[in-house]
């Protein structure tokens, strides 16, 4: 290895080579030990991503109710007495909020009380007092907020702490009867190394509660405690906290829940951790620690904010707040809870909680998923390579072009991922190893006298012509025989029991049914710009988008398979007479990236191609007999043709070799769904149930189909699965998929 790199490199061509390398893996330690610094620069270069390129379209559920200086001014200094409380939540569940949520807690009993102003009196001023004509339901205005709570959609918040900090007098945060509302989750491993979630999630050691007489009467209650980042900006918030062997849902999940009525919410645990977070049909990404990253809107009043007084004061419109989710918090001098956020270093904590809730509403979620470290690692290795053998083999002109390319294109995919795919893919690193990798290696060529050499002109300028050598070295890829990668739709045809039907001919007859049926096929690939690739005795192999690129290869594909179909129709008149019978075949369709190329040895070789997807290909063709279809085709073929063509869902499919599952369909022209809609609806219908584990529907409905004899295959086979999966249910972790066994 070390004299094939002295013959390639001379010797100060080895010098920047491996400068380049070295400074590659000095930010490969960096990378991996993340300094405070450059984690502190990352998080910079983040918010400038979410400040430049968020979405302000805010959902209008979340509504914050304010404690504002009017309502203050209006109605009196805060703490209010409890009933006044209690007003303002029943106002707004008139108003017909589905959710209220307290961004306050009320820890303590409220003194304002008639029984306790009268018991304070006695015990300071030595006077008692009677109060007469107050009904006794007044007398304790915390009993008169828990007879409200009762009554509505309310939701109290809680502090959780973390630490084990005991307060000035020594005692513990927190109260011995403290009474908040675990919820259930269901916990889901992908992997039998997964932590438990109780292990993963935040613990906590205190919390600072409502009092027991609310927090008793109350439906749900959610934790508001969230911690920033290194730099005091908060960016993410935990989901879920773990105490006592308990789950403990934040103020903005149990808002939704108690809005939506949804309940049991599912984690998924792997071997990092948490992997993501589902409520309903909601998949919320997270961290290892089940930390969601908030996607901000906007700075503060982002979302509505109505004041406290308006709202007590019936200024609100009937109906105004009708399926809103309402929290309450303050913005007024004093009260407001300030959070610094990536677009506003003065947000309050309650819009974090709106923040929260559009974000799941929305489905419109900020993520760093778990591949983005192998990814941003990538890509520092990858620029520093690149830039290495750029400053190593270019002249010094041609290189700000592709150096400012290279930085665009990093910044570009970013800024790509990240306001297309919701992906925040860090470019830091990378950044600073183009820097670093310049930098060095130019401070080495200023020194160094740079002799570039032509190395493939100097290896054939004595056995070749100078117009073919310019070829090669315009492109000398063109010499390789690995070929290149590239997305390629395949096609596998085969005939249906064709070694039994050339029994019935002699060795001529085979030769000449062969030749009617294949060169009508082939023509037919090649008019509809495919590649024929080879012929496997009677089966037929062809491919689009290579060696020429086809626009929407997957449909000119798919058009060929249909109009394949169509011939042989008609194929089939002239062999029932020519051969006393008629053949059938099956089409197997499939997209994918494979390699195509010539493909061999230096003396021989064929251009083909080769790859995993060709194999489904294959595999896809060999399914068409067990479904008892004419053309079976993937889920990349049915995306990229959608709207085309009417396809049917046959199955979600394990093939044989394959780990991975696949949705396999088959396909129709319109005019043909359109003569058999009644029934294809029907089969959705049926097959839907399927996948709803409601088997003893289906199979009434897929009965129902097997009466019309139109395609008895296909629904006697799922007749016999509800069969087997009703006799033994498959349980909540079923999914579908079918294992095949074989080919």
């Amino acid at each position: 290895m070390l004299k094939i790199i002295k013959r390639v490199f001379k010797k100060d061509q080895l010098i920047l080579l491996g400068t380049g390398l070295a400074a590659s893996v000095l930010m490969v330690v960096l990378f991996a030990v993340r300094p405070t610094f450059l984690t502190f620069l990352d998080y910079k270069l983040y918010d400038q991503f979410l400040r430049q390129y968020h979405d302000a379209n805010a959902t209008d559920v979340p509504v914050v109710i304010d404690l504002d200086e009017k309502s203050l001014k209006e109605l009196g200094q805060w703490p209010w007495p409890r009933y006044r409380v209690a007003m303002l939540l029943k106002f707004l569940q008139a108003y017909g909020a589905s959710a209220v949520a307290t961004d306050i807690i009320f820890a303590e009993p409220d003194r304002t009380s008639p029984d306790v102003l009268r018991q304070q009196l006695k015990k300071e001023m030595k006077v008692d007092i009677k109060i007469e004509g107050l009904p006794p339901a007044l007398a304790d205005n915390d009993l008169l907020l828990a007879q409200n709570l009762k009554t509505g959609p309310f939701v109290l918040g809680f502090d959780f702490r973390t630490g084990e900090i005991p307060k000035e007098d020594g005692s513990p945060y927190g109260s011995t009867d403290c009474f908040i509302r675990p919820i259930t989750v269901s916990v889901l491993t992908t992997s039998p190394d997964a932590p438990s979630p109780h292990d993963m999630l935040f613990k906590a050691t205190d919390a600072v509660c409502p009092l027991p007489v609310l927090a008793t009467a109350v439906k749900r209650t959610g934790f508001i405690t969230i911690a920033p980042d290194m730099d005091s900006v908060y960016r993410r918030v935990p989901l879920l906290f773990s105490w006592n062997g308990k789950f403990y849902p934040s103020l903005a999940l149990a808002a939704l829940m108690q809005a939506t009525g949804l309940k049991s919410p599912v984690i998924k645990m792997g071997p990092g951790g948490v992997e993501s977070f589902r409520i309903g049909n909601v998949v919320i990404p997270v961290d290892g620690r089940g930390r969601m990253l908030i996607n901000y809107r906007g700075p503060m009043k982002t979302f509505r904010y109505i004041s406290a007084s308006d709202v007590l004061n019936r200024k609100l419109k009937p109906g105004e707040l009708m399926g809103k989710i309402c929290f309450i918090g303050a913005s007024a001098s004093g009260l407001k809870d300030i959070r610094a956020t990536p677009l506003d270093p003065g947000y309050p904590g309650v819009e974090a909680h709106c923040t929260i809730i559009d974000n799941i509403l929305s489905k419109e979620f900020l993520n760093t998923p778990n591949w983005a470290k192998e990814l941003e690692l990538f890509t520092l290795l990858a620029v520093g390579f690149i830039t290495t053998l750029l400053l190593v083999w270019t002249r010094a002109a041609w290189l700000i072009l592709p150096l400012l390319g290279l930085g665009w294109g990093m910044w570009y995919g970013s800024v790509k991922l990240f306001t297309v795919q919701h992906y925040y893919i860090s470019p830091l690193y990378a950044y600073i190893n183009l820097a670093l990798t310049f930098t060095l290696l130019t401070v080495i060529k200023f020194w160094r006298e740079e002799h570039a050499k032509k190395f493939i002109h100097g290896a054939f300028a004595h056995y070749l012509a100078p117009s073919v050598i310019s070829q090669i070295m315009d492109n000398p890829d063109a010499l390789s025989l690995e070929g290149q990668e590239k997305d390629i739709t395949i096609h596998f045809s085969d005939i249906r029991s064709f070694t039994s039907l050339s029994e019935k001919l002699s060795p001529t007859q085979v030769t000449n049914l062969l030749h009617d049926y294949l060169t009508p096929m082939t023509r037919t690939i090649t008019e509809h710009q495919g590649t024929l690739d080879k012929f496997i005795g009677d089966a037929v192999m062809a491919f689009w988008n290579a060696p020429l690129d086809v626009e929407h290869h997957q449909a000119k594909a798919l058009d060929a398979a249909l109009a394949e179909l169509s011939k042989l129709d008609e194929l089939n008149e002239i062999f029932i007479g020519k051969y006393g019978f008629t053949i059938a075949i099956g089409i197997g369709l499939h997209s994918g990236p494979v390699r195509v190329g010539n493909m061999g040895s230096a003396d021989l070789f064929d251009y083909t191609l080769i790859g995993d997807n060709v194999n489904l290909a294959s595999r896809l063709e060999g399914l068409t007999k067990y479904y008892g279809q004419k053309l079976v085709v993937s889920q990349t073929i049915a995306d990229a043709c959608e709207g085309e063509y009417r396809f049917r869902i046959l199955d979600r499919v394990r093939v044989k070799g394959k780990v991975e599952p696949v949705t396999i369909y088959t396909a129709y022209t319109l005019d043909q769904a359109a003569a058999r809609e009644t029934e294809l609806r029907r089969y959705d219908i049926a097959h839907a149930l399927y996948l709803e584990q409601r088997f003893g529907q289906a199979k009434n409905v897929f009965e129902e189909l097997r009466g019309l004899n139109v395609e008895p295959l296909l629904y006697d086979l799922y007749i016999e699965r509800c069969d087997q999966l009703i006799a033994s249910p498959p349980g909540e972790g079923w999914d579908g998929v079918f294992t095949h066994k074989t080919k």
